[in-house]
């Protein structure tokens, strides 16, 4: 699944270039990113930490998508018991518990403040059974919000007069005409300019067969024969999604991973019934495995001045380790019909104006946590290494699962880093570092940034997880190199995690 290590470099070096950039193209279709600074409305978006509602309280929406009535946009999606309980103690590790409270509903105006509406259904309404990859389509026929969702091995359709009222069992549905195994493994509901409603998934047990359907058209209470659009040659996919830009559908997917982070995997299509392209990895998507998310819903947000897709990656971070959080949203652009993930950590969105554009407080280093690359493993999604196999990875992070470490029983000189583009400005580099100190000389360093090299040691032992940092990088070209060197004796180890860079000045 991982790509060479020059790869990565490049994808680290020009992945940032499009991060201060945002599609300023129509609905019809964008031509190259220019940039622009965040207006008056614009809102912010933190990624990687728990969102929480305009009360306060946890945002608990997985598996789900969006739906825009009006100017208010409404989000639907499954609130698992184990979120709420990870949620309240990350530090006790992932759990299995993936029973279902509900399916929420919250609504916003500005996609950055989320207002709980209520629940959608109840474990009650649905027998207990598992949910999961939520949809909600409005039907022009009835007038009813229709909601589409996994029910064990079938479908459970629900009705509701409102957007955001309690939705009331209406069927179910066993199987699906001209589905190789019966059944969707996993899928979202898509609606396209016409207010036509399909069914986005791939096939129940194995999720190699990519499949488009109608939902019946009278009431969307059914789910119409199957169209095999792609079989994939390279694994099951899965987190099936689909978005419509320049008068092009894109489908996506991820690996079949077990709800863990991916690239995200594409086809693309005039007529949403193909005949689809070859499969392509999503630009952007490759350096740090989609924001260490894997592919959840999607839509597009369209204003006054652009128009740019909403990737909303699902972040098990419970159920699989995935770092902090359990949603984080990223904007998607297009260069022609090609389109570009933007890995953001944090960035601002103006909805009625349609743009976006990177936070000032973003932090620039793609995979920070080592949390992308799902096993143990030398080589790191976004990362190159020099040493050998002194460098790993390994369990027991600062935050998450796992951590950077460099360790040998011989000695050894070695050093992990990334290249980075980035405007030009000062900013502060850090990491949390645990290690065994003793080493000839140990580093969290800066260089390549249009002056001398900049560092701290990191060569005293440090018995718990302690930040280290280094201030007052003044970057001049454009460009930087970021990492950790080890100039060490046999038994010295150190462990890095969640590396930062951010501009504060």
């Amino acid at each position: 699944m991982l790509k060479k290590n020059f790869r990565r470099t490049l994808a680290s070096i020009l992945l940032p270039l499009s991060v201060a950039l945002t599609s300023v193209g129509g609905a019809t279709g964008a031509g190259a990113a220019t940039p622009r600074t965040a207006a008056a409305a614009s809102v912010t978006i933190q990624n990687d930490v728990f969102w929480k509602d305009t009360s306060g309280t946890p945002i608990y929406s997985q598996g789900g998508g969006v739906l825009k009535v009006g100017g208010t946009y409404y989000w639907y999606g499954a609130k698992y018991n184990g979120a709420v309980s990870y949620a309240g103690n990350p530090a006790g590790g992932k759990n299995s518990d993936t029973s279902l409270s509900a399916i929420t509903i919250y609504s916003s105006t500005d996609l950055a403040n989320w207002k709980f509406e209520g629940n959608a259904l109840t474990a009650a309404d649905l027998g207990g059974a598992w949910v999961g990859r939520i949809g909600v389509a409005r039907n022009p026929n009835t007038g009813k919000f229709v909601l589409v969702s996994q029910l064990d091995s079938g479908l459970v359709f629900a009705t509701s007069s409102t957007p955001n009222g309690k939705f009331t069992r209406a069927g179910t549905q066993s199987s699906i005409s001209g589905v190789s195994t019966g059944m969707s493994g996993d899928q979202s509901v898509f609606t396209d300019d016409d207010g036509k409603a399909y069914l986005i998934y791939s096939n129940k047990s194995g999720r190699s067969h990519l499949y488009v359907s109608t939902l019946r058209a009278s009431d969307f209470l059914q789910v119409d024969p199957a169209k095999n659009v792609y079989n994939s040659s390279a694994g099951g996919r899965e987190g099936n999604i689909m978005f419509k830009y320049g008068g092009t559908y894109y489908f996506c997917s991820s690996d079949l991973h077990g709800w863990n982070a991916s690239h995200t995997y594409c086809i693309s299509a005039k007529n949403i019934m193909g005949p689809y392209s070859a499969e392509f990895v999503l630009q952007g998507t490759d350096a740090d495995f989609s924001h260490v998310t894997q592919t959840g819903l999607a839509f597009t947000v369209t204003g006054s001045q652009g128009s740019f897709v909403m990737f909303g990656g699902d972040r098990w971070s419970d159920f699989a380790g995935n770092g902090i959080g359990y949603n984080d949203w990223v904007p998607v652009t297009f260069s022609g019909t090609t389109p570009v993930f933007h890995s953001l950590n944090q960035w601002t969105v103006d909805a009625a104006a349609g743009t976006w554009a990177a936070g000032r407080g973003n932090n620039h280093v793609l995979n920070p946590g080592a949390e992308a690359d799902r096993v143990a493993q030398n080589d790191l999604a976004g990362w190159t290494t020099t040493g050998g196999a002194v460098n790993s990875n390994k369990l027991g992070g600062h935050t998450g699962r796992w951590a950077f470490a460099q360790s040998s029983s011989a000695a050894y000189n070695a050093s992990r880093y990334q290249n980075i583009a980035l405007p030009n400005g000062t900013y502060t580099l850090s990491a949390w570092v645990k290690g065994s100190g003793g080493q000839k000389k140990a580093t969290l360093f800066a260089k390549n940034f249009g002056a001398g090299e900049l560092s701290t040691s990191i060569s005293q032992p440090l018995g718990n997880w302690t930040k280290v940092s280094v201030s007052g990088i003044a970057v001049t070209n454009g460009s930087i190199q970021v990492g950790v060197f080890s100039d060490a004796n046999a038994g010295n180890w150190v462990n890095v995690d969640d590396f930062s860079l951010v501009q504060t000045g």
